[in-house]
């Protein structure tokens, strides 16, 4: 990289970085109830402004919901912006108390103010997750870019689920390094997503759960049936849990105010899905392809029921030139 492209390139990193701890600061003194009209603010001027990824999301559910009006989708595309935003800001105002060591006893006494967990059903659909994961010795956890994602690594970690999570590495290395001391926190362990399949089979052979957000777009990818066309879907957790034997559970975390794609009434609601288990086969590709499969469908029925949540400014139909070898002999 040439000297001057580096320094730019630099300079960036510090005005995003001092931008967030701004924002870190600012979020941290003002109520929940204003940090969701922030989280509004910047999705719309995110909206406004950010035209490429804007286009991104509106032709996304334009091919995911063919039955919606133009308006309706464009609604959509907005408010999912601040949802986004808002899945950030939220860590930051309930950190502490994810962190409580008392919080269960807190939910269990029916104790009012610990809006995050809504508290008795959310963690008792965890639950749910606790005893799959206890009678399969390990499982591999997957959910969409949806909702709070970020909460279920110490909701995993407070209902008593050791986890491996794989994240993608922030461009900024600043931020990088930011964003992971607030994640580990929760006491799981975060790797990223390049060479990580080693410390993925590590964690399932010494009874580890893995958690994975595999809803993006990749060229080497299985093609699934993604909202009624054709997109593809990263085969590793079916290939881990064919050679485990793990079952694939598909969890999120998401608000009750789904229509306004924001908090509404201020709770949460919890996914837990049956688990989907590795079957007999003869062919070992077309039971990935099926456990892909499988595992998309699941995920596509949450984005249903919560569409202003999810991460529509990914292109997720995006194509590419290469040769799939998934298509091929199955």
């Amino acid at each position: 990289m040439k000297k001057g492209r580096s320094r730019k390139s630099r300079l960036r990193w510090y005005l995003e970085y001092g931008a967030v701890r701004v924002l870190f600061f600012v979020t941290a003194m003002i109520p929940i109830r204003v940090v969701s009209v922030l989280s509004v603010l910047l999705g719309d001027l995110f909206y406004l402004l950010v035209a490429r990824r804007r286009n991104i999301a509106i032709n996304n559910l334009r091919r995911a919901f063919v039955q919606r009006s133009e308006s309706e989708i464009r609604s959509i595309a907005r408010r999912s912006c601040g949802a986004f935003f808002l899945t950030f800001l939220e860590m930051i105002k309930y950190r502490d108390v994810l962190l409580s060591t008392g919080l269960i006893e807190d939910v269990k006494r029916g104790r009012q103010g610990l809006e995050v967990a809504e508290s008795q059903e959310i963690l008792a659909l965890f639950a749910k997750a606790r005893e799959i994961h206890d009678s399969s010795g390990g499982c591999i956890f997957v959910t969409p870019h949806i909702g709070n994602w970020e909460f279920l690594p110490y909701i995993s970690s407070i209902v008593g689920i050791p986890m491996v999570v794989v994240v993608r590495p922030l461009d900024n290395p600043y931020l990088q390094r930011l964003i992971y001391a607030n994640r580990a926190q929760s006491g799981q362990l975060f790797i990223a997503k390049s060479n990580s399949m080693f410390a993925l089979q590590e964690a399932l052979r010494h009874g580890k759960s893995i958690g994975m957000l595999p809803d993006q777009s990749t060229a080497k990818g299985v093609i699934v049936n993604y909202f009624g066309s054709p997109a593809t879907a990263t085969p590793i957790p079916a290939m881990l849990s064919v050679l485990y034997k793990r079952p694939i559970v598909v969890v999120a975390c998401c608000r009750r105010g789904q229509a306004s794609g924001s908090r509404g009434d201020g709770g949460f609601t919890g996914v837990v899905s049956d688990p989907i288990y590795p079957g007999d086969y003869k062919s070992e590709k077309a039971e990935i392809i099926r456990l892909t499969e499988a595992m998309t469908v699941e995920m596509q029925r949450i984005v249903t029921a919560f569409p202003e949540q999810y991460l529509w400014i990914h292109n997720r139909w995006k194509t590419y030139k290469k040769e799939n070898l998934w298509t091929k002999d199955v």
